[in-house]
């Protein structure tokens, strides 16, 4: 077992600057500049909070954004490693334009990552210094901090139009449960309400790393196709224990689940006994078109609606929820009594603060007219340019299909020569490739980034105009 090097880190407590995202910022640097090398072992969240005289909290939430970034990765009962090739770092770092310098920042146009910097920064410190002036809690909550869950019902009712119940000062009738964010709620249903060998169906291509918490927890993973109206139910296999999806937003390849297709599975859910997991993957996120109704409010006797903040705040704070039937939320409850695990209270906090003031309510107002404004850069200069796109009607990236995995490839590798990084459809498959083409975000960049970045990859995708169409999937 490698030793854990010296970490290169200095925290400001002084700082507006929350502290996790400051470690996950030093740990980012050290990796990317190469004080910190690829296979470096890295110290336990527990050990690193000693060393930096820090809450756990702080550094579980900082080694969540770093390994969401895809700079860290773990290893069953050895620990934490600095990746083979950390982005950013010397040897995965694109190459600027010959006529432009060298320490020009890449243009990040991948999906999955939020506006952080469009967050009001006064509102920000205000909400993390209400958070600070809660007294300690006395122990864990298991359901979560009752006034987060309380926001997360008013939330769910005003932007997202489901009505759940529970009186939440008083833990009665719960529906609704802090999670540490989507992949932690899958891990949570995997291991307290699906056993070992239970067959579940995914949509492909799909979110991978769901699918990886399900087979790491033992469950056995049936990929079903998607078309342009959603999962296709009857390919689902027979004897299926539950069906996980994302309506709201298909990732990666952006379609909604249509009204009638929605109604087909929650009717098949009941007739065949499934249970559906919702992601609601870019939900807050809608541009012309009406909205449609959440699965868990056409079926909530047989939906597990799963939300997060990650993409309308950070994935730094590491909160989410889940809404369920009553004999999920008591197994997944039961499951965190025995195994004493909970939500951290922290990021609740935070938004339980930002909901107080009317910061969380103004953020997303100003988060819509941002990103719709974005994505009518990008949709017009592809119309203009005759490229065929889809999955633009909602959330905050759309997608350019191609039609091999060598054509996705080459242009993934041109575009990163010129300091442009996307993300192909091909890796999001369980098996063999049925997709491809390139998932376009628009949300981490900033806007003078896109519009410097659309004239460059217009010229690339007009070199691979003769090859679009229709892929096999």
């Amino acid at each position: 077992m490698s030793e854990s090097p010296a970490l290169p880190v200095t925290l400001d407590r002084g700082s507006p600057t929350p502290l996790a995202v400051q470690l996950a910022e030093e740990l980012r640097a050290a990796a990317g500049d190469g004080r910190l090398r690829s296979g470096d072992r890295l110290p336990s969240t527990r050990a690193l909070a000693v060393q930096l005289n820090v809450s756990r909290t702080v550094t579980a939430a900082a080694y969540e954004q770093l390994h969401a970034e895809g700079w860290i990765t773990g290893k069953h009962g050895s620990g934490t490693y600095v990746t083979t090739a950390p982005p950013g770092s010397p040897s995965a770092r694109p190459k600027a334009k010959a006529t432009e310098s060298a320490d020009v920042a890449a243009v990040d146009l991948r999906p999955g990552s939020p506006w952080a910097s469009g967050i009001d920064r006064s509102a920000w410190r205000r909400a993390w210094r209400g958070a600070a002036d809660v007294a300690p809690l006395p122990r864990p909550t298991r359901a979560g901090v009752p006034a987060y869950r309380a926001a997360v019902a008013e939330h769910l009712l005003r932007h997202r139009g489901l009505r759940v119940g529970g009186e939440y000062d008083r833990g009665e009738g719960e529906s609704v449960l802090a999670t540490a964010g989507t992949t932690a709620a899958v891990a949570e249903l995997a291991a307290s309400v699906l056993c070992r060998g239970d067959v579940v169906a995914v949509e492909e291509p799909g979110y991978q790393r769901a699918v990886q918490t399900m087979r790491a927890a033992g469950l056995v993973v049936v990929p079903v196709p998607v078309d342009a109206d959603g999962l296709l139910l009857d390919a689902v296999p027979a004897g299926a224990r539950a069906v996980y999806c994302s309506p709201a937003h298909q990732y990666p390849l952006g379609r909604r689940m249509s009204a009638a297709r929605r109604v087909e599975l929650v009717d098949r859910a009941r007739r065949d006994g499934w249970l559906v997991i919702e992601d609601d993957y870019d939900g807050e996120l809608r541009y012309d078109v009406a909205p449609l109704p959440l699965l868990a409010s056409l079926a909530p006797d047989v939906v597990v609606h799963l939300g997060t903040t990650s993409k309308i705040l950070t994935p730094a704070l590491g909160v989410g929820w889940m809404v369920a039937p009553p004999p999920v939320i008591a197994a997944v409850l039961h499951h965190r009594d025995i195994t004493g695990t909970s939500p951290s209270a922290a990021g609740q906090f935070v938004v339980v603060e930002l909901a107080r003031n009317g910061d969380l309510g103004r953020h997303l107002r100003k988060l819509r007219r941002e990103l719709s404004e974005r994505r009518g850069m990008l949709v017009d200069a592809l119309t203009a340019a005759g490229v065929r796109f889809l999955g633009d009607d909602a959330g905050a990236h759309l997608v350019v299909p191609l039609c091999s995995a060598g054509q996705e490839h080459e242009l993934i590798e041109a575009a990163t020569g010129r300091g442009i990084v996307l993300d192909g459809l091909a890796r999001h498959h369980c098996g063999p490739a049925t997709w491809f083409g390139i998932a376009v975000g628009y949300a981490a960049c900033s806007r003078e980034q896109l519009q410097a970045a659309i004239p460059d990859l217009l010229s690339l995708l007009s070199r691979s105009s003769d090859q679009w169409g229709t892929p096999s999937g």
